[in-house]
């Protein structure tokens, strides 16, 4: 659908690369189809989100940033304190900067808890783009019931669940408990592929439509040469985050240093100098941060920590991989590539030398592997992504603005 009219619509994300990074290319595309997009976001995402022609809104964030990951500390309620802390702060400020400027629509990240309150409080429609899996029928009881059992019982839960209680009738956001209201939105666009959606026969597809990954060309970030002579090419990444992991990189280049054939992309992150891996063979190029996609595109084989952009961006390009899930969703999307045949798990204590090396040559060879990953990447191509995306989003829109 492109016929619809020139529409406001606001995007709402908070600073992380997993939440902000799935969305770009469908934002690009709003802005290319002629709708006006806001995007609300803290200042250090400001220019990333500025290149597809949306415009930043910024507020300020009190989340831990990519920089500081032990700061979301141990514990389940370490983990999830913290958006409802922000959200509670950060409303006052997007009430403010969109005072007189109300959108037609809502887009808004999983996380980004002010904006369905934001929705609500202007009458308008509000569409989640989750970056991750959603919840089957079934889930809270497979799944969520158990896991907040132990919170749900203690003060410090107790005091949680009241306070976002609160909140959210203050706000007027009565017929929803906090559970469902961060889990269980009206309308959701999913920025994964179907295959890594745990029990998909189950979930309401009326709700959650699966578009794939939405990944773009990437033009800005750069390219990437095979280098003559390379018979094969391994990517290993741990994405942004988790990276300051010197001793599993130095096991990398023990496995793969000097390989026949192979030539070894080993990006380390900001947390890792070089001089930390010790001697590193000329087939090993360590980099900072690498052009992931563009590299993938021409890579044989990807370790991987199983993000969820990681996980699919090695779907997307038929990449066979090897998982060493670091946190959250990672262990369970390291458990989906395996499941799908054409990847090996290994949790960090296990990633040895040996282990790494017989993994990646384990899967190169299997002749099935490559059958698997080649059936995978045409499937995803065919669900739609970021033009399927976009045409749900405006199909959301109120029927003045179609």
């Amino acid at each position: 659908m492109t016929s619809a009219k020139r529409a406001h619509i606001a995007m709402f994300s908070i600073a992380a690369p997993g939440h902000v990074n799935p969305s770009i290319e469908v934002i690009r595309e709003l802005v290319a189809r002629g709708h006006r997009v806001t995007y609300a976001i803290p200042a250090s995402y400001a220019d990333k989100v500025a290149v597809t022609g949306a415009e930043p809104v910024i507020y300020h964030s009190t989340l831990p940033t990519e920089d500081e990951p032990e700061a979301w500390g141990t514990e389940l309620i370490d983990n999830i304190e913290p958006f409802l802390n922000d959200a509670i702060q950060v409303l006052p400020q997007l009430i403010e900067a969109y005072e007189g400027d109300e959108p037609d629509l809502v887009l808004h990240d999983i996380t980004a808890y002010p904006a369905p309150v934001l929705a609500h409080r202007w009458g308008v429609p509000a569409v989640s783009l989750s970056p991750t899996l959603v919840a089957w029928e079934g889930y809270e009881e497979e799944v969520a019931e158990p896991m907040f059992a132990e919170l749900k019982a203690s003060e410090r839960g107790k005091a949680y669940y009241a306070r976002f209680r609160a909140w959210l009738d203050e706000h007027g956001v009565t017929h929803i408990d906090p559970d469902r209201f961060a889990g269980r939105p009206r309308r959701s666009i999913v920025l994964i592929p179907k295959v890594l959606q745990p029990h998909a026969d189950r979930v309401d597809e009326s709700v959650h439509s699966f578009v794939g990954a939405c990944q773009g060309e990437r033009a800005e970030q750069g390219g990437w040469e095979r280098p003559a002579g390379a018979e094969k090419v391994l990517l290993v990444s741990l994405g942004s985050t988790f990276t300051k992991q010197p001793g599993f990189y130095r096991e990398c280049v023990k496995a793969f240093g000097d390989l026949p054939g192979w030539h070894v992309v080993l990006q380390i992150g900001k947390y890792v100098d070089e001089s930390e891996l010790g001697d590193v063979p000329a087939n090993i190029e360590v980099r900072s941060w690498v052009p992931q996609l563009a590299v993938l595109k021409q890579a044989d084989a990807f370790i991987t920590h199983a993000g969820a952009g990681g996980s699919q961006e090695g779907l997307a390009t038929g990449t066979p991989m090897v998982a060493v899930p670091q946190a959250v969703d990672q262990f369970g999307n390291a458990d989906m590539l395996v499941s799908l045949g054409l990847a090996r798990r290994l949790d960090t204590e296990d990633a040895t030398a040996e282990a790494l090396r017989a993994g990646v040559l384990g899967l190169m060879d299997d002749p099935e592997v490559e059958r698997r990953a080649e059936g995978i990447r045409l499937g995803m191509a065919a669900e739609g992504g970021t033009r399927r995306a976009a045409d749900l989003i405006e199909a959301e829109l109120p029927i003045r603005q179609r």
